[in-house]
């Protein structure tokens, strides 16, 4: 699966990162690796599923991680994280 994570910050595109994770795992493992790699190479903390992200993610295969979804102080407005291409 490829996943694609942007951060903007005052409604611009200040980083970007396309992300593979393959393997014989559930959708749902792939999905927490991506965020895991992607909290990694952004230098962050990794983000808090809440109900409202779920129901999107499900929905959408996209989902938007606002500030209130970190637990540390980050410096940007959200965090987009989407599925490019699915197994």
């Amino acid at each position: 699966m490829r996943f694609w994570a942007r951060i903007f910050k005052d409604n611009r595109m200040i980083k970007d990162l396309t992300v593979t994770v393959d393997g014989d795992e559930t959708r749902t493992h792939k999905v927490f690796a991506a965020i895991e790699k992607i909290s990694y190479e952004f230098d962050i903390a990794a983000p808090i599923w809440l109900d409202l992200n779920i129901a999107d993610f499900k929905k959408y295969s996209k989902v938007k991680f606002k500030t209130d979804s970190f637990i540390e102080e980050v410096f940007f407005d959200y965090l987009e994280f989407s599925v490019l291409e699915e197994d």
